[in-house]
């Protein structure tokens, strides 16, 4: 540990970023180090979000991230391949941590792959690395380690004429003991969870084609160790649970009505895309499910929706622009004040919470999905929260857009986000929003809370290739405390011969 410190220090001195990578056929292996700041003791919106749990400390903070990996056979169509990766984080400042970000190996037989352990995972149809966050997985959070079986790239169905083509995973996750509540006996427990989760996706159009369509669902299920949480009334088998889990169907057996098992959650996702002479358009949808609203179509307001412009005149990847986005989220609905008459048959879907499950759709503490639905960890502690949520911020209106590309060789990426938040519909003003919810304001009311996020980072490559570069993030608002940060960072790589 003396060891690390030192090393830490000199990395400070420098006041830059260092990282060293070595690549060998498709091995790499890296070095990279952090130095920075953050004012308030806070870590701004956007250098804590969608980070896959890389994350830096508050205040002035060193941080060191190795890796290795070993990636398939690029360009070739092997039957059989194989890969591995590895990327730990430590950080230094006020306190210490050390954080596996990602541990898996994988293997290729054909068009499947699979894979074990720990991995960054984006699931829904969204830009990966400007998106405001995927709803159902946006990596957020930590990987969650499984065993997942993928058909990982869109393979084209040759009898078909290559018009339709699909991709889908199925796995099978470990999120350790999480807490839950028996409501019938009034009391909480600690159980062993999982995570069921799969995905199926189509595309039609040849890839030659201008125009191509797509669409699909995700499918997430928390659950686990059914018989210790309901007790005798709890009459299915292990293999019979899991096929309730996978399928959704609901259970009934004594004080048990009509109950899906475990925490259900996902989206329906729509998308089109058309290629220009010089550039590439591509509109999505993800139309968001919890409870079982959107089957009537009573939250078919809520969701989120993006546009992506890509220019295709970008083949040395050094053009003004490479990339643009712009993305709407709105999740204020939750099947209440809707036209829809299921809304005024059913409560509301308060997402990423739960009643059995404690910390709903998080892991470790963080959300799973998009960061915009905040847990009271981040958000100010004035603001008026229901004691049960541990999301107190599930209603949103956002309008988020980022972009990438190169000026006078320095590569620049940015993100921007402009936020309404409303917090819960327990945290809201109920006449208002017509929610009828008689406990709406007992613990106060939310109101509405408006945020400005941005986060922006520079890199040039020097002639003699070393890279020098620049990150900067802050929050300006009434939802999070006001804060900025800022990291210098330099690198320097080669490749043996």
């Amino acid at each position: 540990m003396k060891r690390l410190k030192q090393i830490l220090a000199f990395v400070a001195l420098c006041c830059f970023t260092w990282e060293v990578s070595a690549q060998q056929g498709n091995f790499v292996f890296g070095l990279e180090g952090w130095g920075g700041y953050t004012s308030n003791g806070t870590v701004p919106f956007w250098l804590r979000s969608n980070q896959y749990g890389s994350i830096p400390l508050d205040g002035a903070s060193l941080s060191l991230i190795g890796f290795a990996r070993r990636d398939f056979e690029p360009g070739k169509e092997k039957l059989f391949d194989w890969g591995a990766s590895f990327e730990g984080r430590a950080n230094i400042g006020q306190g210490s941590n050390l954080t596996l970000i990602e541990g898996y190996g994988k293997v290729r037989l054909g068009i499947f792959e699979l894979r074990a352990g720990r991995s960054k995972k984006i699931t829904g149809l969204c830009d990966t690395t400007l998106t405001s966050g995927s709803w159902a997985i946006s990596g957020n959070s930590l990987g969650i380690p499984e065993i997942e079986l993928a058909v990982r790239d869109y393979w084209t169905l040759p009898w078909l004429g290559e018009m339709v083509a699909f991709k889908g995973n199925f796995a099978q996750g470990w999120l350790g003991d999480v807490q839950m509540s028996r409501y019938i006996m009034q009391d909480t427990l600690t159980l062993g969870a999982y995570l069921h989760q799969k995905s199926l996706y189509g595309r039609f159009g040849k890839p030659e084609w201008r125009l191509k369509l797509y669409g699909g669902f995700n499918h997430q299920v928390v659950w686990g160790h059914e018989q210790e949480y309901y007790l005798e009334d709890y009459t299915l088998t292990p293999l019979q649970t899991y096929f309730y889990v996978i399928t959704g169907k609901k259970f009934t057996n004594g004080y048990i009505q009509e109950e899906r098992q475990g925490n259900h959650l996902g989206s329906i996702d729509l998308g089109v895309e058309y290629q220009f002479e010089k550039f590439k358009v591509t509109l999505y949808r993800q139309n968001i499910y919890e409870a079982g609203g959107l089957a009537h179509l009573a939250n078919i307001e809520d969701g989120l929706n993006g546009l992506i412009i890509q220019n295709r005149q970008n083949a040395d990847n050094k053009t003004l622009w490479k990339k643009f986005l712009i993305e709407f989220l709105y999740t204020k609905k939750q099947s209440k004040d809707s036209w829809s008459p299921y809304a005024d048959q059913y409560y509301f879907e308060g997402y990423y919470n739960h009643g059995q499950y404690l910390r709903g759709w998080s892991y470790y503490g963080s959300g799973i999905g998009t960061p915009f639905i905040g847990t009271r960890e981040n958000i100010r502690t004035d603001l008026a929260s229901d004691p049960n949520d541990f999301f107190i911020n599930n209603r949103v209106v956002v309008i988020h857009i980022g972009g990438e590309g190169s000026v006078k060789k320095v590569n620049y990426l940015f993100k921007a986000s402009w936020s309404e938040n409303y917090g819960t519909y327990f945290t809201s003003d109920s006449e208002g929003d017509g929610s009828g919810i008689p406990e709406a304001g007992e613990y106060g009311i939310f109101g509405d809370q408006k945020q400005f996020s941005a986060y922006i980072e520079l890199d040039k490559e020097l002639a003699s290739g070393w890279n020098l570069g620049l990150i900067g993030a802050g929050d300006i608002g009434h939802l999070y405390y006001n804060s900025f940060g800022l990291f210098f960072k330099s690198s320097y790589s080669f490749s043996p011969l």
